[in-house]
């Protein structure tokens, strides 16, 4: 069995404090009932009670929270209490052993309805008043019996048996050990017995906190006890014999370690802030405060209460919060917060334990600021009534005044922020006005040209409000208003031409010194003397000049319609207007003279050059003409032939196609071909008409089966590529080589030959040439020849690189001729003979000769012909004795003359 003794004396103020704290906790109910939750309220006191001591709360269910209670004590001398529930002493007296007991009433305000509770306060026992007990009367704790055999059964065990847990204050001042209980088996009279204990506290970390005496089995605390690290210890107790065989089952033991109110309430933050907007009304919440007690919270050592020690600065108001005592909510409790009177408010808070009890709670304070917020409760205000400012004309883009307010809300907030308009004043829109984001002025800036000589002066009503509209309830105008006097300067403006550009119509070929028109600019400085003078500022073509005080415009050169400084018929000058102001200033004007034409171009004819074939068809040559004046003087055109020379309407014929066009054909059916020079009779349609003769330059060539050139003229004058050119170079230069290796050939010949003498006498040298004249027929006739051909070759340009178009009219057309032999430069009239005989077998035996005569430069024979002329051999007195045979060997040209001289006496 389990025999408890009495509880030490050191646990009979805990017992009070718990009676206490079962009290409080006895007084809420389940349902709302109005009146007091309990029948009986009851406190443990000291034996002193002092003046103002709170004893103890009572609380009154109020389910319908209008309802105003008022309280009342039925000891009025003694005990009171107050509005919130706390009963405190009236008076300091000392409590007799005996309870006091006294009845506290509750009373509706409105409906007199009351109702009452009972108080019984009992004195706290003293150590000396608690009952004595003698050391060896320890609290025991026998193990239970086991199962044991009676009379062939077993008998029950009881299995239910519960050890009360031991209950421990804790921070003991001792004496240590401290004896706590005395563990026993029913055993220990037949067997010696051994007793241990075993987990956390004793065996087991925090070790050595309980030991037993293994002998007596007398359980004892080493140490005080700190219920914030442990609460509550579970022990085991075991009884063994001296051989180490348990003898009994292991007992629980478990020890509670009471709390104490040794630990302050500490807040979580020592200062705390919060934020209010100014003109809250009461009951506003603001913020939470929160404080924390280690010691138990479900205990009158943890359960703490909140209150409002002070607050700085005491304005409008010393009360202007509260707080909510048990969970830290502060409120507002009074109106009148403006922050641009108290921007800050600082608050002492208090939190005291064992609820609140000034005499027996501990305390902590912390801060809580709170910040009044701003809200738009100013509207800005302009600091005077009318602002000036003055502006040059023509000037944008400049600041014109500046406008100032005031606004007692917080700077840099939409609150403060001034936003301007113009109300009056500007029609137009010429003003705008801008908010410097820094000082909050309003910046009178233009925005389009003011002109002096329209508006000397402005005035403007101008307003002033914030960005965000005011708060509800302000009974201030939500905006301002003011003036602003503008003044316009007047300045010097460059003086303007009217029209611009000015434009006048005049024909062209107009004689200098004409006078065209007048140009005047005007100076928009109406109330400004000043002049203005011209000068010429651009004419391309430096045909006007004018006068620099009238601006009276002449002409100094003839107008040309045709002239490449006229575009579109319209020629531009441009001339500047400049007054004498300070500082001075111009303006430009342009003139157009739009030029009508007259017929002062005769056409031309287009294209200037042109090929045909030898042949009539299958070409013919189509033609227009250019005539640089436009209508009515250009087309349509008349297109004819002149008179003279007759060969030219012999050969050829035009017809006019339309009134611009016209088409040249070979009239006769064939031409030799070459490079003719047609000449043609162009009319145009003016009036009165021009007439002009205009050369076409027609080479007439050798055309295929479609009509195509196939000169080698057409192919150089076709124009060749790099690589063509490239190419051809190289031929000269290998040609070239090749000849000069010729001609040191012909130099060893001509050693050999030295002593022949040349036949034919240098007075007898008769060159014939034929001279094409564009007529069939032309005769052929003896000519005075240059003999620097036949004395200069190496200066003679080759036919292969004469531009088109300018090749002699006797030459016959390039065909592939045969290579003739090339004589040394040296003179060697010794084989003049054989150097012919040679040419003239070439000549012979070419199938691309031409069948008429042609200019053959055979070398070059040094200064001073031998040969003479053959026009003079038929009146030669001397030519009797000369031996003629040889020209039968020169070819079938020069047998004739063999015939004529070298056949003797016929």
């Amino acid at each position: 069995m389990c025999r408890i003794a009495g509880a030490p004396r050191t646990l009979l103020p805990l017992l009070a404090a718990l009676l206490q704290a079962s009290v409080e906790a006895s007084g809420e109910i389940a349902l709302c009932k109005t009146g007091f939750p309990e029948d009986v309220y009851s406190a443990v006191l000291p034996k002193d009670v002092h003046e103002g001591q709170p004893l103890l709360n009572v609380k009154f269910s109020n389910c319908n929270r209008k309802r105003k209670v008022q309280y009342e004590s039925s000891e009025p001398a003694d005990f009171k209490v107050d509005e919130d529930g706390t009963v405190y002493a009236v008076r300091s007296f000392p409590l007799t052993a005996e309870q006091a007991k006294f009845l506290i009433y509750a009373q509706d305000k409105e409906t007199q309805e009351k109702w009452q509770v009972a108080v019984n306060l009992s004195r706290e026992p003293t150590l000396t008043e608690a009952p004595m007990k003698e050391p060896h009367e320890i609290e025991e704790i026998v193990f239970p019996r086991q199962l044991a055999k009676h009379s062939g059964a077993l008998q029950r065990q009881k299995r239910d048996w519960v050890i009360p847990p031991i209950n421990l204050p804790e921070n003991s001042r001792g004496p240590f050990p401290q004896e706590l209980v005395r563990i026993r088996s029913d055993r220990d009279k037949n067997l010696s017995l051994r007793y241990s204990v075993t987990g956390p506290g004793a065996d087991q970390p925090p070790t050595g906190i309980f030991i037993i005496n293994p002998i007596s089995g007398q359980l004892s605390v080493t140490k005080p006890l700190d219920r914030e690290l442990i609460a509550r210890f579970h022990l085991r107790a075991h009884a063994v014999d001296i051989n180490g065989n348990q003898v009994e089952n292991p007992i629980d033991i478990v020890i509670n370690v009471i709390d104490m109110n040794d630990n302050r309430p500490e807040f979580l933050h020592q200062v705390w802030n919060g934020s209010v907007p100014e003109g809250s009304k009461p009951g506003t919440y603001v913020m939470t405060v929160t404080a924390i007690d280690a010691d138990d919270p479900n205990a009158l050592n943890g359960m703490l209460r909140y209150r409002i020690l002070s607050q700085a600065p005491s304005t409008p108001s010393p009360n202007m919060f509260t707080i909510n005592n048990e969970t830290g909510d502060i409120i507002t409790v009074a109106a009148g917060l403006d922050r641009e009177k108290v921007q800050q408010y600082t608050l002492i808070i208090q939190a005291t334990d064992m609820e609140g009890n000034p005499t027996y709670g501990l305390s902590n304070t912390a801060t809580a600021v709170i910040t009044v917020t701003d809200v738009n409760d100013n509207p800005p205000e302009f600091t005077a009534m009318t602002f000036y400012g003055e502006v040059p004309e023509n000037r944008v883009d400049v600041i014109v005044a500046n406008l100032t307010v005031t606004d007692k809300d917080q700077p840099h907030t939409p609150a403060w922020n001034a936003a301007y308009r113009i109300s009056g004043g500007d029609p137009t829109g010429r003003f705008a006005i801008l908010t410097d984001p820094n000082s909050n002025d309003g910046l009178v800036t233009v925005v389009k040209p003011i002109d002096f000589e329209t508006n000397r002066m402005f005035v403007l009503t101008v307003a002033a409000e914030n960005q965000v509209p005011l708060a509800k309830g302000i009974q201030h105008p939500p905006q301002s208003t003011a003036t602003v006097s503008v003044t316009v300067i007047d300045v010097n403006e460059n003086p303007y031409f009217a029209p611009n550009p000015k434009i006048i119509r005049q024909e062209e070929g107009l004689h200098a010194g004409t006078m065209l028109t007048t140009l005047t600019a005007q100076d928009p400085d109406r109330y400004m003397q000043q002049n203005i003078r011209y000068t010429k500022l651009s004419d391309p073509a430096n045909w006007l000049k004018i006068d620099p005080v009238n601006g009276q415009i002449t002409t100094i050169a003839v107008l040309d319609r045709e002239s490449p400084n006229v575009k579109n018929n319209i020629y531009n000058a441009t001339f500047l207007a400049s007054d004498n102001g300070i500082p001075p200033m111009s303006g430009t004007g342009t003139l157009q003279i739009y030029l009508l034409d007259i017929n002062d171009n005769a056409p031309q004819v287009l294209p200037q050059e042109a090929e045909t074939c030898e042949t009539p068809e299958p070409n013919s040559i189509n033609i227009t003409a250019l005539d640089y004046d436009i209508d009515p003087n250009a087309g349509p055109f008349a297109f004819d032939l002149p008179l003279s020379p007759v060969t030219i309407k012999r050969n050829w014929t035009i017809n006019r196609l339309n009134g611009d066009f016209a088409q040249l054909n070979l009239k006769i059916k064939f031409l030799e071909a070459g490079i003719y020079e047609v000449p043609i009779i162009i009319t145009d349609s003016g009036n009165p008409p021009k007439s002009n003769i205009s050369i076409l330059r027609v080479k007439v060539c050798q055309c295929d089966s479609n009509g195509d050139c196939t000169d080698v003229d057409r192919i150089v004058g076709a124009g060749l590529g790099t690589g063509a050119i490239i190419a051809i170079l190289l031929c000269i230069i290998i040609l070239l080589i090749l000849v000069l290796m010729f001609v040191v050939w012909m130099k060893r010949r001509d050693k050999e030959r030295q002593a022949k003498q040349l036949l034919i006498d240098p007075e007898d040298d008769v060159r014939d040439n034929i001279l094409k004249y564009d007529e069939e027929g032309g005769g052929e006739e003896d000519q005075d020849y240059d003999l620097s051909q036949l004395q200069q070759p190496d200066t003679v340009e080759p036919d292969a690189i004469k531009p088109v178009g300018i090749r002699r009219l006797d030459e016959r057309p390039i065909h592939a001729e045969p290579q003739y032999p090339v004589r040394s430069a040296a003179p060697h009239p010794g084989d003049i003979g054989d150097f012919i005989n040679e040419g003239l077998k070439a000549a012979d035996n070419d199938p691309t000769a031409p069948p008429y005569d042609s200019l053959l430069v055979f070398d070059y024979e040094g200064s001073g012909s031998t040969a003479g002329s053959l026009s003079s051999l038929n009146s030669s007195s001397s030519g009797g004795d000369q031996d003629y045979d040889y020209l039968n060997d020169w070819g079938p040209r020069f047998k004739k003359l063999a015939d004529m001289y070298g056949g003797g006496d016929d």
